[in-house]
């Protein structure tokens, strides 16, 4: 049985402020969604739709069964230059330089202590020339402070995004292109596309866990986002494509274990804290944060918690034997697996030896009632992504 909609809680998890937009950038894609039931929130130093008071279960399943479009505000940063590589080994934790045009990588910027500064996907546009789509925060600066010395320039390109994402998203792209061969353009792959006139880059990627790709406007020439978003609508049609706002897409990438920087990670936290270890090469040569990273605990703290009762509030706490274990950083109802779903940070690794995996839990809920639950490995769903990947 479906669950009703009074236990999402994506949308409602914090309280909402009247704001002003000064200093802050409304979408050049809103003029066609915006109306006054649309509820904002501000990432990147930019509006993005939390909700459109839809019914959020039902675009759910469209974008499980269907196919689904998404106005997102995360920021592509332009990294160009001879010495592009060099800035970017120092900053990253994995190695970049055997990263080859036309592909993407997830990449993380660690502090000097070996906290999270930014995450996000790399692409390599050419030999020299990349892009850097980061997560919520200002990296730009971080950037700069880094290349001081280095031939190679920082900028931003304005560039805005747009996710298709659904088990038909493949088939919209074949129709937006006829021209260009797909049958080579897997996952985490980039090009660049003719969409209704207008050349845009396009990424097999997504914050969904589901077969899907990326479109990034103003690739060297200005885009007409107002023209780039009726082509794709109008294609669309065919192909039964909604609009949604991203608490349909909160769910999705919650059950595809996707974190979020800034509300699940942040710079207080490793990459091994949350289990991001596999992406810290501690082989290759010094970036920032290395020696901090090569001293501290590798065991993970955060996991994900299930409950058939209840469902994991941000900020709501975990008990063990009447203990304090730890607290929720995000949660809501999986439709999927009908349970509640969430992430939970451990205030401590798992003793030597444990695993925290497996261990039942009392959750207290925000009301203050007490729910059994249980921890599990990430992701919820899908541990081989074989969704994104087209396989499944």
């Amino acid at each position: 049985m479906n669950q009703p909609n009074d236990k999402l809680v994506h949308a409602k998890s914090h309280p909402t402020v009247r704001i002003n937009s000064k200093r802050f950038e409304q979408s050049p894609y809103a003029p066609r969604y915006a109306t006054d039931d649309t509820l904002y929130g501000i990432y990147c130093n930019r509006f993005y739709p939390i909700s459109f008071g839809d019914k959020v279960i039902d675009q759910y399943w469209k974008l499980r069964k269907g196919v689904m479009l998404f106005d997102v505000p995360e920021k592509p940063l332009d990294i160009r230059g001879p010495q592009s590589i060099t800035l970017l080994e120092k900053v990253f934790t994995r190695r970049i330089r055997e990263l080859k045009p036309g592909r993407a990588h997830y990449a993380i910027a660690c502090t000097p202590l070996g906290g999270i500064q930014m995450d996000g996907v790399l692409i390599r546009l050419a030999e020299e020339h990349f892009w850097y789509v980061h997560a919520n925060g200002e990296f730009e600066s971080w950037l700069n402070a880094f290349s001081d010395g280095l031939d190679v320039i920082v900028s931003d390109p304005r560039s805005r995004v747009l996710q298709v994402q659904g088990p038909r998203s493949l088939e919209i792209l074949k129709a937006l292109d006829e021209e260009k061969d797909i049958s080579e353009f897997g996952y985490f792959r980039a090009a660049y596309f003719n969409i209704g006139g207008q050349s845009v880059l396009v990424t097999r990627t997504g914050w969904t866990g589901e077969l899907g790709f990326e479109i990034y406007s103003n690739c060297g020439v200005e885009t007409d986002h107002l023209a780039l978003w009726d082509t794709i609508v109008n294609v669309g049609l065919e192909y039964d494509m909604e609009n949604a706002a991203l608490e349909v897409m909160g769910i999705r990438r919650l059950e595809a274990g996707i974190l979020d920087y800034s509300t699940d990670i942040d710079s207080s936290m490793t990459p091994f804290d949350v289990g991001l270890g596999p992406f810290v090469d501690l082989s290759k040569e010094d970036f920032v944060g290395f020696h901090s990273l090569e001293k501290v605990n590798k065991e993970p703290r955060l996991f994900g918690l299930t409950s058939l009762s209840g469902v994991p509030g941000v900020g709501c706490t975990v008990f063990l034997d009447n203990q304090k274990a730890g607290h929720i950083r995000v949660g809501d109802w999986s439709p999927s697996l009908q349970k509640g779903i969430g992430y939970v940070l451990f205030e401590q690794p798992a003793l030597a030896g444990e695993s925290w995996t497996g261990k039942q839990l009392t959750l207290v809920d925000r009301e203050g009632e007490q729910h059994l639950a249980e921890v599990v490995a990430l992701p919820f769903l899908d541990p081989e992504k074989k969704i994104p990947r087209g396989i499944a």
